[in-house]
Formats: C-alpha cells, sequence, structure tokens
C-alpha cells in the first residue's frame, strides 16, 4: 500500500542510496546513471513519492506550469482534435511533475496581440501554442521573452521551434493509395490558404499526381472553409471526380452526408480518404480510411522541448516532423484500370 507522504529518505533506504543520489536522479541532474536513475524513478512512483511542487517552486522561482493556447475557432462545438491534444499534453505534463493552464484565445484577443493574462501574472514558465495562429500574433509572442513551442502549425520564420505531424508525406501516400485503387480523377478538399498544415497536405497530394503523370484539375481543388477558418458549403465541381482527399476527417464526414443527401454512396459512387484519425473516421459510415496522426509522440515531444527551454534559454529545435500512419477501413473502393505503382 503506498504511503501518503513517502519522503526521497523512504526511497533512498529501500535501495542502499544516499538522499543526494535520489535527489538527482529525480530532477534529472547529472551524477547518476540512467540504469540507477530509472530504477530510483520507478520505485519513487510505485510507492507514490510526490515532489513538493510548491517547494520547489519558491527556490527555484517557477512555477512548474505550462500555458496552452489553442485559438476559439478549433475549440468550437464539432471540434474534438485540439481538444484530444490537450488531454495527451496534459498528462505528459503530469509525468513531468508540471500542471497545465489552457487558455482559449479569442478572436479578438489574436487580432489585437493581446496575451493571455497568465502571462502578465507569471502563472506559467513556457507555453504550448496549439493550432494555427496568426503571422502577427506568432511574432508579437516572439517579441515576448518566454519560452515557447508551437505544435500543429508553423510558419516561414526559421526561428521558431514546432512539432509537427508529416503532413506532406502522410497525404501523398494516401493520394498514392487512391491512385493504386484505379483513381484518376481525384479532388482535394481544403482551403490551401487557411492553414500550413493543409498547405502541406496539399502539396503532397500534387506530388503524387506528378508522379504519376496525372494533370492537376483546378476545379478538383474544393475550399472547405473561409479565410476565418469557418466552413463553408461545399461548391463540387462538374463533372464529379472519383475520389476526394479530404485535409481532416471532419471534413470528409460532411462531404460524405452531403454527397448521401445529393443520392450517392461512398464508396460505391465516390472514394473519400482523410486526415487526423479522430472521431469523424470511426462515426463516419462507412468508417474513413485516413491517416492517424501520432497525438501522443506530438504532446510529448512538444513538452519536452518547451521545458528544455525553460532550463535552457538559448535551446533550440527548430521543425521536428511526427510521421503519421494510413488506417485502411472501408471508404475506399478498387475500380477499374489499376495504375501500376
Amino acid at each position: 500500500m503506498k504511503k501518503t507522504n513517502v519522503t526521497m529518505r523512504d526511497i533512498a533506504d529501500k535501495l542502499g542510496v544516499s538522499n543526494v543520489t535520489v535527489s538527482k536522479a529525480l530532477n534529472d541532474k547529472e551524477g547518476v546513471s540512467d540504469e540507477l536513475k530509472s530504477k530510483i524513478k520507478l520505485l519513487a512512483d510505485e510507492m507514490g513519492y510526490r515532489i513538493n511542487a510548491a517547494a520547489k517552486s519558491m527556490k527555484q522561482g517557477l512555477s512548474y506550469n505550462i500555458g496552452i493556447i489553442i485559438p476559439e475557432r478549433f475549440v468550437g462545438r464539432t471540434q474534438s482534435f485540439y481538444l484530444t491534444f490537450y488531454k495527451h499534453i496534459s498528462k505528459v505534463l503530469e509525468e513531468r511533475n508540471y500542471s497545465g493552464i489552457l487558455h482559449i484565445l479569442s478572436a479578438e484577443d489574436e487580432e489585437r496581440l493581446v496575451l493571455p493574462r497568465i502571462y502578465y501574472e507569471n502563472k506559467v514558465d513556457g507555453f504550448i501554442l496549439l493550432g494555427q495562429i496568426g503571422s502577427e500574433y506568432v511574432e508579437f509572442f516572439k517579441d515576448n521573452d518566454i519560452p515557447r513551442v508551437f505544435l500543429d502549425f508553423y510558419t516561414d520564420q526559421s526561428d521558431i521551434d514546432s512539432v509537427v505531424t508529416d503532413n506532406f508525406y502522410g497525404v501523398y501516400e494516401i493520394t498514392n493509395y487512391l491512385i493504386n485503387a484505379g483513381h484518376k480523377d481525384i479532388a482535394f478538399v481544403g482551403n490551401i490558404y487557411s492553414t500550413s498544415s493543409i498547405q502541406d497536405r496539399y502539396l503532397g497530394y500534387y506530388k503524387s499526381l506528378l508522379e504519376h503523370r496525372i494533370s492537376l484539375n483546378h476545379d478538383y481543388v474544393i475550399f472547405d472553409r473561409n479565410e476565418k477558418g469557418e466552413y463553408i458549403e461545399f461548391e463540387l465541381p462538374d463533372p464529379l471526380p472519383t475520389s476526394f482527399v479530404c485535409n481532416c476527417d471532419e471534413v470528409a464526414y460532411n462531404l460524405i452526408n452531403k454527397l448521401e443527401k445529393l443520392g450517392y454512396s461512398v464508396p460505391d459512387d465516390f472514394s473519400i480518404v482523410g486526415f487526423d484519425n479522430d472521431i469523424y473516421a470511426s462515426i463516419s459510415e462507412p468508417k474513413l480510411t485516413t491517416v492517424a496522426v501520432d497525438v501522443e509522440m506530438m504532446s510529448k515531444t512538444a513538452v519536452d522541448l518547451v521545458i528544455e527551454k525553460i532550463f535552457d534559454k538559448d535551446k533550440t529545435s527548430g521543425r521536428v516532423l511526427v510521421k503519421g500512419n494510413i488506417i485502411y477501413r472501408d471508404s475506399v473502393k478498387t475500380i477499374k484500370d489499376k495504375v501500376k505503382a
């Protein structure tokens, strides 16, 4: 049974080492082998040891809180992807003896370049900015001296640290899959001017077409949202393609519903693929073939990077890519004249 007031001395006595050794191991300091460090951390967890965050905070001048900023347009009534991200980030922070403070960035504050109150009140040691934020706000945030990591988006600035899924390669692979299933008339659904993620996904789609000598039909680039990121009604081309590459699962889900209202069936009449592998991929009928984003690895990477930057102000990582994987389900149909890879 776990004690409620386990101390470093308890852990040290169990392993026959000194308090100093236990302290160094739990705080990831040098002077302890990796093997012993892992053994100490494992025993500490089994015994229910908890770092005295208040005492540690006072001693080091840190809050041991990380602010997680999400633009409000990504947490609407139907949007769950970034909230899933937030749950994973919070879990990793807890494992690192940190806490996450969620801040929903309003469109007004983003436009007026207003930083969160938790910044001005020194309640956080760093920030993870989750989801595409306007370039002016990114610049404004950069001008304020606080560790930050951008998650699931990047900009053309070379001096920002970001963690993104490999959008380009993921859609390149899934478009190849459609082509190898015999599809030549393939549309891309997404506003290519909206986010860096959608742009990279479009470029992956385009590269696949180029490699298979399929001409890009500009009528097959279908916008799904306006400049504010709000979803708009699809304007479907005439004639229709045989398949659609959607920039995310929610858009794929909406497209399937629209096509069904028009009397069509997926995948009998059209094949559709998505991206993210979120809840929309599983509630869609049929269930979606999609690219699964490794949310767990991206969250872990972002948390580790921002903590490293807290303790080393000169630490940089650049853009870190995390690979996704195709999940094959029921929304794609093989048609005649299968294309050779």
